[in-house]
């Protein structure tokens, strides 16, 4: 998935049934023809749940984006024109920064059918699908295990946090609190997927991790907040000889900036520990941190489990998710995410991870 940032995802009528029905290949070929980017044949599609993206050749390179692009279709309902534009302009934003994210393509129009936004146009709407392109970058999963990669991460987020603090996204959410999860939360009571036999068990268990993270923000004070990638997980994380480049800002919001740091720790909390030293070693050569923002990783990662469930729902009638996610409706399931919000709430309560 492409997380989490989802606490503020659309309305879920918006989300829901067959939203890639009919995006066939010579569709996909066809809208890309007729924004400029004629493919020659050959398209592969690649992983992603939330949008549908395809790996197209074209017969003639873009200018910028060479003989292969990527190309995104946007999920229907759950972001605004003007949304991903933020998105588009941080990313073109960080490019002429010299920091190593993948910008979009500037399209052209050459069917009268397509309806083209963005200065330079970027987003692309033919029929229903709204969809944008870039190039293709290659690179691999970086090794988090050595520290020397996690200090350069470091200084790679550092650098895009320096752009995002620039000025603030206006249209894309905040990750400040819990009221977007609460509404979230209201929304998945009011449906009919959580077994009756976990339900208040799983809702007891999901307010008072609530309540826990408001606890956590409360303690914390004002935050600093600046845009940031807001998925950083290491799948949107490729390595190059060159060091690390993201490779997609779907989720990008505006919150603190311990959100782009605290994906990229695992192990047990000694492994943690040395990992969050090493990305901070780093951070802090190019940028300032607010070591009291240390604090807040375990309320976010509350607000992530939270939320993953919350993501699947909302989906639920999209085809791919059950064959994803087949526990998604068994009571097992539902157990497992309310021992897993306790034990978050015991997480938050112990002393935060130093470095």
């Amino acid at each position: 998935m492409t997380s989490d940032a989802h606490a503020l995802a659309p309305p879920p009528d918006a989300l829901s049934g067959q939203p890639y029905a009919g995006l066939t290949p010579h569709e996909v070929l066809d809208a890309l023809d007729a924004a400029g980017l004629r493919g020659d044949g050959r398209i592969l599609q690649l992983n992603s749940y939330e949008n549908r993206v395809f790996q197209v050749h074209l017969e003639d390179p873009h200018p910028t984006g060479g003989p292969v692009v990527v190309a995104k279709f946007y999920r229907a309902g759950r972001w605004s024109d003007a949304q991903i534009l933020e998105e588009h302009g941080f990313a073109l934003e960080l490019a002429a920064a010299e920091v190593p994210a993948v910008p979009p393509l500037a399209l052209s129009v050459a069917a009268d059918d397509v309806r083209l936004v963005g200065e330079p146009p970027t987003l692309a709407q033919r029929g229903p699908w709204r969809y944008a392109a870039s190039p293709r970058c290659g690179g691999r999963a970086p090794e988090l295990e050595d520290p020397q990669v996690l200090e350069w991460i470091g200084r790679f987020l550092a650098r895009l946090h320096a752009v995002g603090q620039r000025r603030p996204f206006v249209h894309r959410p905040t990750l400040a609190g819990t009221g977007p999860a609460r509404a979230s939360l209201a929304w998945l009571l009011d449906q009919d997927l959580l077994p009756p036999t976990v339900r208040s068990r799983w809702h007891e268990a999901a307010q008072a991790a609530l309540a826990a993270v408001d606890a956590a923000f409360a303690r914390h004070g004002q935050l600093q907040l600046l845009r940031l990638h807001g998925d950083c997980h290491i799948g949107n994380l490729l390595w190059t000889p060159d060091g690390p480049h993201f490779v997609d800002l779907d989720d990008a919001v505006n919150g603190p900036a311990v959100q782009d740091l605290w994906m990229l720790l695992g192990g047990d909390r000694p492994e943690m520990q040395a990992q969050l030293g090493a990305l901070l070693d780093g951070y802090e050569s190019m940028r300032e941190f607010d070591r009291r923002e240390l604090a807040l990783i375990e309320p976010l990662r509350t607000l992530r489990v939270l939320q993953h469930s919350v993501w699947i729902a909302r989906r639920w009638d999209d085809p791919a998710f059950p064959i994803a996610f087949p526990s998604f409706e068994s009571p097992a399931y539902w157990d497992q995410q309310a021992m897993l919000l306790r034990e978050q709430i015991d997480a938050i309560d112990a002393p935060p991870l130093v470095a």
